[in-house]
């Protein structure tokens, strides 16, 4: 019997315990597939406006599992009735990240398969859970899953609520007002020129 009477998640005061599935999507215009890690709060009822959280990896030479990487952060945020979804962004037959050259230059045909991955399975989960709440959509990327996350707010910033990197050093922040954007930064890894907007350029898109 399907519950029409959705619960909501008093997220900031309520503890869910977390459930994890794994999943492959297959994307047939790339001939490609996409594996992802479902964590999810563990509950009878569906959570009305239930939020969810698409996140990106950072770059382990296309060792499978890497959408496994930070599953503490993904349990804490589905422990709090976030919907998370890992992408796991390479594959083994992928060409590895060229470790020479302008990273800007080498490493964009990597970014736009990751930014590529994100819409498709974006997509894909509007198919098939309906339910979640796509108005606020949050991309959270570690790295060079910050880089590619990055990209697809520049390129989709219509689709996205929220994005937060973690240590992204290569691609450049969006410079706009929409989608919101916040960064973890380490003191040890600096960013390249121009990746981290000006405080004029803060101040002035909000």
């Amino acid at each position: 019997m399907t519950n029409k009477n959705p619960v909501v998640a008093k997220t900031q005061n309520q503890e869910f315990k977390v459930k994890l599935d794994t999943i492959s999507l297959f994307d047939s215009s790339r001939n490609r597939n996409i594996p992802v890690a479902i964590f999810s709060p563990k509950t009878d009822n569906q959570i009305k406006n239930q939020k969810v959280v698409f996140y990106s990896h950072g770059y382990r030479q296309n060792r499978q599992g890497s959408y496994l990487t930070h599953s503490i952060l993904a349990n804490l945020l589905a422990s709090k009735g976030y919907f998370v979804v890992s992408i796991q962004h390479e594959n083994p037959t992928d060409s590895l990240i060229p470790a020479e050259g302008i990273p800007k230059i080498v490493r964009r045909t990597n970014w736009e398969r990751g930014a590529t991955n994100i819409l498709f399975v974006l997509n894909e989960f509007k198919r098939t859970n309906p339910h979640l709440d796509y108005n606020h959509v949050t991309l959270i990327g570690y790295s060079n899953g910050g880089d590619m996350s990055m990209l697809f707010a520049q390129k989709y910033p219509n689709l996205l609520y929220k994005i937060i990197s973690l240590d992204n050093r290569r691609f450049d922040f969006p410079r706009a007002s929409t989608p919101k954007v916040y960064s973890l930064r380490s003191s040890d890894q600096v960013a390249d020129e121009g990746v981290i907007p000006t405080l004029e350029e803060q101040k002035s898109t909000g």
